[in-house]
């Protein structure tokens, strides 16, 4: 017989747990405690140990709709992806948000949310039957979209975004309020035209419109006299922060916030290429207070976010799981920090602003 005419092989048997009950020698009831880390039957160490290296020893793993189905709902914590760039202070803090919601045994999954809004996102979330959903905010969700997912079975749902959403959790940073302290703190050291960068990239006007609302807003409040606040369009590129360097003279401005960390990095480089003096010609504000911003000469000026850590937010969203609490409570507010050259304890001349 030929070896192409030859039966293909039978698949491997799935093992079940009955087969790892027999080769740990205990019953179906315990693997399933073990496995499926129940806290409410005492089991010993050395018996844990047995289950789970049969369980290794066969390669079997627990079935995640089964156990959904006898627990009555899912541990899945759907975490909606996003193609807008958030930035290091956000990706640390979702990292560390996924690391503390599986110590809690639940299951993170990410979803690609590219193309879909509102409810047509809410909709295609609750498919999938998640205990709970962690929008970043990207996606506008509404009343009606809440409440989908909630007849869907999530028991919390909660919105990172700029705005409430009634029916949700939310963590709300008030994106004013980090454009308003930033364009106080250059006002309060001189400055009166002050350039805003809003970034080009879609979807990140969520947050750029409000924190230019915030600076002007300040301008507005009576901090100085005869301020001026300028939008300046900008993309996170060498080549457009060039070209708005190349045009600054002529735009008359003696200041910039630059919307974050990372942009305000990248122009004030560009600015200096173009023999502008950081902050003597040019003061140049951010906002996350990221490392590398102090590793610069002249060191960055930014503002502080005080975001809640991840474990905080998980443990908010398993307690929500559990008991379904009211809102968690506001992050702090945003403080504007002025980088001082460190040659000392006394603060001898302002860096980047």
């Amino acid at each position: 017989m030929s070896e192409s005419s030859k039966s293909p092989k039978s698949p491997s048997p799935v093992p079940t747990s009955a087969d790892v009950a027999r080769l740990a020698g205990v019953s179906r009831a315990t693997v399933s405690y073990v496995l499926n880390n129940a806290e409410a039957v005492r089991i010993s160490e050395p018996t844990r140990r047995k289950v789970r290296e049969a369980a290794e020893e066969l390669g079997y793993v627990p079935h995640a709709a089964a156990r959904s189905l006898r627990a009555g709902r899912t541990r899945m914590v759907l975490l909606p992806t996003s193609h807008v760039p958030i930035g290091p202070l956000y990706s640390t803090f979702l990292n560390e948000l996924q690391w503390a919601l599986r110590r809690l045994d639940y299951t993170v999954v990410q979803y690609g949310s590219l193309g879909l809004d509102g409810d047509e996102a809410a909709r295609a979330w609750a498919e999938l039957r998640p205990v709970a959903v962690i929008s970043p905010g990207q996606v506008a969700l509404t009343a009606h979209g809440v409440a989908t997912l909630k007849r869907a079975g999530a028991r919390a749902v909660i919105t990172m975004g700029p705005d409430r959403v009634p029916g949700a959790h939310a963590l709300v940073l008030n994106h004013e309020e980090v454009g308003a302290r930033a364009a106080a703190h250059l006002i309060e050291r001189g400055r009166r035209r002050i350039g805003v960068v809003l970034p080009q990239e879609d979807g990140m006007e969520l947050f750029s419109v409000p924190r230019l609302a915030g600076a002007r807003a300040a301008a507005a409040a009576g901090v100085g006299a005869g301020v001026v606040v300028e939008a300046l369009p900008m993309a996170f590129t060498e080549e457009s922060a060039g070209a708005l360097a190349a045009r600054w003279r002529g735009l008359g401005l003696d200041a910039v916030y630059a919307y974050n960390d990372e942009y305000a990095m990248l122009l004030m480089r560009a600015l200096q290429d173009e023999g502008l003096r950081v902050p003597e010609d040019v003061a140049v504000i951010g906002a996350d207070d990221l490392l590398l911003g102090r590793l610069l000469r002249p060191r960055l000026s930014t503002v502080r976010i005080e975001m809640p850590t991840g474990g905080h937010l998980a443990a908010l969203v398993d307690r929500a799981v559990r008991e379904a609490p009211g809102a968690p409570g506001a992050p702090e507010v945003p403080e504007a920090i002025e980088r001082y050259d460190l040659m000392g304890a006394v603060a001898v001349g302002r860096e980047s602003t």
